[in-house]
């Protein structure tokens, strides 16, 4: 992707959520039903990407991780910790899942 399709991109995703912003409030709750819906949209991309990098991450650790204890399983222990490393970051996205709604 070039630059210059990320740029077009970014400005239809702005000008998309301009529009949404836009409009009226014509809703019988009012305004804090679009900020309700938000901020689910919020707690969704927040486990949701934050789930898409651990995995991403231990993936690429697992397959070291497996190489290394084929070489000395006598550090199988100590490198288990690098593996659950990055699931922190999806004890994060739960948090914030939380604190969002």
């Amino acid at each position: 992707m070039n630059k210059t399709t990320k740029i077009v991109v970014a400005s239809l995703v702005l000008a998309l959520a301009t529009t949404g912003f836009a409009q009226t409030d014509n809703t019988v709750g009012g305004p804090d039903d679009m900020y309700r819906g938000l901020r689910a949209i919020g707690a969704g991309l927040a486990l949701g990407l934050g789930a898409l990098g651990t995995g991403v991450a231990q993936a690429r650790i697992g397959s070291s991780l497996v190489g290394a204890v084929a070489e000395d399983p006598s550090k199988a222990g100590s490198l288990l910790l690098y593996f659950l490393i990055p699931e922190t970051l999806v004890i994060f996205g739960f948090l914030a899942l939380f604190i969002l709604n």
